[in-house]
């Protein structure tokens, strides 16, 4: 039996796209000779569709596609992802289900028995789940298809009381499929393939795992859908972070076969060219602008962006002030000159100057503080806007995880954009990152590298002026955010216990401005976001 794996970029709410391509996906499959073709999990509506599930013409309009895809079934059968409601009044309006379809019809529906409440994701808040599993039957093949979730659940801290794969392994399925929209962490991939390897060790039956790729909003996902032999074998590993297509014949026996590991840098690298490529792609946007500072962090994105969406459709703008450095000035020019794109340089300093004059009768008798700092950022904030709305650019936010951790950005400057895209990578990451990009081909200047980080807000300002050597603070931040460990435990790792107080007192008092940043792409397992949701006035180790 020949299955055809189609790992593809679903747009949410695009039916007309998102039915075509299945559709296309489905006649490739079968003029090449595949009796099946799978695709991932909600293809149909694009994962994750939230609210839009409240809505009765969704999924009708979701329904129609299911059955327009299904006509295409003649001579080949398809496993798609949709909504399916739910005929009784008791429980949620909705399943999660996979549908089977052959013969120009829906010939069976299956529905998701574990749905993820936890982290990004929601799905007990819109799906009610299987209680009931069956296996397909497919070309005189049983096939146990679950849906993501389903086999995750294999670690001693069971989250769940009902294992799907318990009751479908009673009919003796020749084959397992799950189909998967589950979003990438720089740590997923050898976690899935971990995962995946012990229910086939437990179950002894090979497994097709059919996973979602693209970007929507802050989730990346990274495709890597793979073939498992009954032995627990990877036979075959699909693209990552690209679409893919390929046609699987268990019969032939074919040697395990699987990529090279990447390093973390490298992954975060391609998730995030894939994140900024996609948010504007399917926000119909083309252009970007940033303010390029001198800085590392505002070269890294500058960099990504360029290669995302090429560099003529990314504007750079430096905007010095009285308190900016010539080396910061002449290192951002030099970046635009080694990525070849075009810069603009708009001086801030008679702009501050004037608003100071403007204030000075209320800031009379007082001392420099951020206050006068905040100005620049929020003048360079206005100046980027104006740009973005005279352009129809999207500004894109510089702000790294560790700043945004610990509050370190001005609320309505630096802070500002339509996407944040390093967000989710800590400041030593950052430097990581660009080291990375250096080692194929010498894009940042080493002087941006070497220097000590500093917003340059006033003179002679650095970060370490007010915050511990990165290579400490985001050892704490990750083991707290990500980790979650609380202060007792940082004390125990061996970590100050003022330093610790000191730190998590900043984490917790910035909530509020994290809770107005950008939407953040999505590395970690733990970004700021909709995956970390906690109370903005709370006393919790404040």
């Amino acid at each position: 039996m020949k299955i055809a794996l189609a790992q593809l970029n679903y747009h949410v709410g695009n039916f007309s796209s998102n039915t075509e391509k299945i559709i296309a996906n489905i006649q490739r499959a079968k003029k090449e000779g595949a009796s099946l073709v799978v695709f991932s999990e909600l293809c149909v509506c694009g994962y994750p569709p939230k609210d839009f599930l409240e809505f009765r013409d969704f999924i009708s309009r979701c329904e129609n596609s299911v059955n327009e895809i299904a006509h295409a079934c003649t001579g080949i059968a398809a496993i798609v992802g949709a909504p399916a409601r739910n005929p009784r009044v008791e429980g949620k309006d909705l399943f999660n289900a996979a549908y089977v379809l052959a013969d120009g019809k829906i010939k069976s529906v299956h529905h998701k028995g574990l749905l993820p409440n936890y982290d990004v994701f929601d799905e007990y808040r819109y799906f009610e789940p299987a209680k009931e599993f069956h296996c397909a039957l497919i070309n005189n093949k049983k096939i146990a298809i679950t849906l993501c979730e389903d086999l995750w659940d294999v670690e001693d801290d069971l989250m769940y009381t009902q294992w799907p794969m318990e009751e479908l392994i009673k009919e003796k399925p020749d084959l397992m499929i799950n189909i998967a929209a589950s979003p990438f962490s720089y740590d997923h991939a050898e976690m899935r393939r971990v995962v995946l390897k012990r229910n086939v060790e437990k179950y002894k039956v090979p497994l097709l795992y059919l996973q979602h790729v693209g970007a929507q909003t802050e989730l990346i996902f990274d495709g890597g859908s793979m073939v498992l032999s009954s032995k627990g074998d990877i036979i075959h590993e699909m693209k990552y972070f690209e679409e893919d297509f390929k046609i699987i014949d268990l019969t032939q026996n074919p040697k395990p076969k699987i990529q090279n590991p990447k390093s973390s840098e490298e992954l975060i690298h391609e998730a995030l060219l894939l994140g900024i490529k996609d948010y504007f792609l399917k926000m119909n946007f083309s252009k970007a602008v940033l303010g390029l500072s001198g800085g590392i962090d505002s070269a890294l994105v500058l960099v990504l962006a360029a290669c995302a969406l090429g560099k003529e459709n990314v504007l750079p703008v430096l905007m010095p002030s009285e308190f900016s450095s010539q080396h910061s000035i002449d290192d951002s020019i030099a970046l635009c000159k080694n990525l070849d794109c075009k810069y603009e340089i708009i001086p801030v300093k008679s702009s501050y100057d004037e608003i100071l004059k403007m204030l000075s009768p209320v800031f009379k008798n007082t001392a420099f503080n951020v206050a006068e700092e905040n100005i620049q950022a929020r003048l360079r904030a206005i100046t980027l806007m104006g740009i973005a709305n005279k352009f129809g650019y999207i500004l894109l936010n510089t702000t790294n995880k560790s700043e945004a951790a610990v509050g370190y950005g001005t609320l309505y400057g630096d802070m500002c954009g339509g996407i944040s895209v390093i967000g989710d990578v800590y400041k030593t990451q950052v430097y990581e990152l660009c080291k990375f990009i250096n080692s194929s081909a010498k894009i940042i200047p080493e002087n941006i590298l070497s220097k000590a980080p500093s917003a340059e807000l006033r003179h002679g300002q650095k970060d370490s002026d007010s915050l511990p050597d990165y290579s400490i603070l985001d050892k704490i931040l990750f083991e707290y955010i990500e980790k979650r460990q609380g202060p007792k435990e940082l004390v125990e790792m061996g970590f100050e216990k003022e330093l610790i107080e000191r730190i998590l007192k900043m984490v917790n008092s910035s909530e509020w401005k994290r809770a107005q940043l950008a939407p953040v792409l999505r590395v970690s397992q733990k970004a700021f976001g909709s995956g970390r949701r906690l109370p903005i006035v709370g006393k919790y180790l404040g």
